[in-house]
This record gives C-alpha cells, sequence and structure tokens, in this order.
C-alpha cells in the first residue's frame, strides 16, 4: 500500500538505493536543492531528513524564492519508493512552472501506480494545510505526469515555458 511517510532515517537504506537509481536525474518533489554531494549515509540521511523537516516550518528562514513546503517520502512496504512536495504557498515561478505538489517515483518502482495514489494523498494533505485548489504542472512531453495529474481530477489551465498547468479543487 503507498504510504506518504515523514522523511525518515529508518528508511536510509532504500533511500539510498533509490538515490542511486536517479543517477543524473532531477529527484523532483526531493526538497534536495543547496545540498551539494549529497551523502547517503546514515549520518548524510539524518541531514537530509533534518533539512526537509525544517522546511516545513514557517518560522525557519527560507532562502528568496523558496517556500515553506512539506515533504513526504512515497513508501511501500517499509521501501522508499519517491519523494513528494507540498509547497504552502506559489512564487510568480511556482504559480507559472512549478506548482503547489511535486513529485518523482524511483525508476525501477514506475509505472505501478505510485504515484497517482501518492497525489490522492497530498491532496488530502493540500485540505489540511488549509488549501482549497492546488496548481500541478508537467512537462509537455510527461504522459505519465499528465495521466497522473488527470487522474486526480486535475483541470488543465494552459501551458507555459514548456509545462502544462492544472488545479484540482481540494476544498
Amino acid at each position: 500500500m503507498t504510504q506518504l511517510r515523514i522523511p525518515d532515517v529508518s528508511l536510509q537504506r532504500s533511500w539510498a538505493e533509490a538515490v542511486a537509481e536517479y543517477n543524473e536525474e532531477f529527484m523532483h518533489g526531493s526538497g534536495l536543492w543547496g545540498i551539494e554531494n549529497l551523502d547517503t549515509t546514515e549520518e548524510g540521511c539524518a541531514a537530509v531528513v533534518t533539512h526537509l523537516l525544517a522546511q516545513g516550518d514557517p518560522a525557519t528562514e527560507m532562502p528568496e524564492g523558496i517556500v515553506p513546503s512539506n515533504y513526504y517520502w512515497i513508501t511501500e512496504d517499509g521501501e522508499f519508493v519517491g519523494y513528494l512536495a507540498l509547497r504552502h504557498s506559489l512564487t510568480q515561478w511556482l504559480l507559472d512552472e512549478g506548482g503547489h505538489i511535486g513529485f518523482s517515483i524511483r525508476p525501477s518502482r514506475r509505472r505501478q501506480g505510485h504515484a497517482r495514489r501518492a497525489l490522492g494523498l497530498a491532496l488530502t494533505e493540500a485540505k489540511e494545510l488549509g488549501l482549497d485548489r492546488v496548481l500541478l504542472t508537467c512537462d509537455e512531453d510527461n504522459d505519465g505526469s499528465r495521466l497522473t495529474i488527470e487522474g486526480n481530477g486535475g483541470v488543465y489551465e494552459d501551458s507555459r515555458n514548456g509545462k502544462r498547468r492544472y488545479w484540482i479543487d481540494v476544498g
């Protein structure tokens, strides 16, 4: 069963395996911006978890252009499957290209329904956060993400800078 979990060092082994799978691919929703030379040891994982948990605290001072976000690790049966970010608000860039929710499934676990189920769970979290509707975006040629968003009620608004933009009512 797909779950959203608060990042946790107990998932270090499968998280590290997933990071290795991504290789050079961008890990959307990971919250790992600004971290160079990612250390996947237990100590490094603990630092990542601390970093991610701080991002959801509105008292944390954020770099310019970064908004508070709740980060989740998508899991199944105690294994790390992917990342999901739920942003509390939108900057102009997020409004045009990024959206409220970003997600990525590790390469070996794609096409198994995890993204669709995780997004459904994230919509409940968005409602609890007080959002009435959320924006999601995907690359024009990313059929997997497009179908995931549309399958969760995403209504296409337009495309900007190569990104399809969808709104989902959660309120």
